[in-house]
């Protein structure tokens, strides 16, 4: 049985990593089918800034967000002052942190995705009238769907792992925003933390292990009724 901090830190994590990726999906989709479809203006650049995150150490992307959100920052203080917002150190801020680390995973698996999709049937369906929003939402979005499940599970597992970025931007708060990650660090660095740093270990490899296959499963069943539908 877990204790009830592990409860905590397991719910913690859950919490904060359904809520980054609901709320990078959209931006995410969008922005990889702009750097597919789309000749802009600094694309290079664009792209290199993406997908930052994945070659920096996750500590200084946690340090730069503490810097641009942090309380004593310009925008964390006018958020605060204006609106009650205080982004760092609360979950928020893990959610924040988690997502920035998961971004580049979703918005490379989506647009590798999107590159696959034959630009002639876009195209045939632009000639019969139809919009470019409505094209994404009827041909584009659904045949790449697989790869955006591909993303969306690769960004949740990267939320779900993410250590660097959270402990300097959100901190080790028990049962605020001690994340199954931070939990196992904090139990490991214990006199007699073991046996607990290893049953979340084994959460965490159980939930990843059953997004990975629930979302193979799917990939799978939307591959083959695309296959059935051409």
């Amino acid at each position: 049985m877990l204790a009830p901090e592990e409860w905590s830190a397991l719910l913690i994590s859950l919490r904060v990593s359904i809520v980054s990726v609901l709320f990078m999906l959209v931006p995410g989709v969008a922005l990889a089918w702009l750097l597919a479809r789309k000749r802009i203006p600094g694309k290079m650049l664009i792209d290199a800034v993406v997908h930052l995150p994945l070659v920096l150490p996750p500590v200084v992307v946690g340090y730069a967000l503490l810097l641009l959100l942090g309380r004593s920052s310009f925008v964390g203080a006018w958020l605060h002052d204006s609106f009650g917002i205080e982004l760092s150190f609360n979950w928020k801020g893990a959610a924040i942190a988690a997502g920035v680390m998961g971004f580049p995973l979703l918005v490379r698996s989506v647009r590798l995705a999107i590159e696959l999709v034959d630009r002639r049937i876009e195209q045939a369906a632009r000639t019969l009238g139809s919009g470019p929003l409505r094209v994404f939402l009827t041909i584009t979005l659904p045949l790449s769907l697989p790869g955006v499940l591909v993303g969306i599970v690769l960004a949740f597992a990267r939320s779900l792992g993410e250590f660097g970025a959270t402990i300097m931007f959100a901190g080790n708060i028990e049962g605020v925003t001690r994340t199954l990650p931070v939990a196992i660090f904090t139990h490991a660095q214990t006199p007699g933390g073991d046996p607990a740093a290893l049953r979340l270990v084994a959460i965490s490899v159980a939930i990843s292990l059953a997004a990975l296959i629930v979302s193979e499963w799917l990939a799978r069943r939307i591959s083959r009724r695309i296959g059935t539908a051409s």
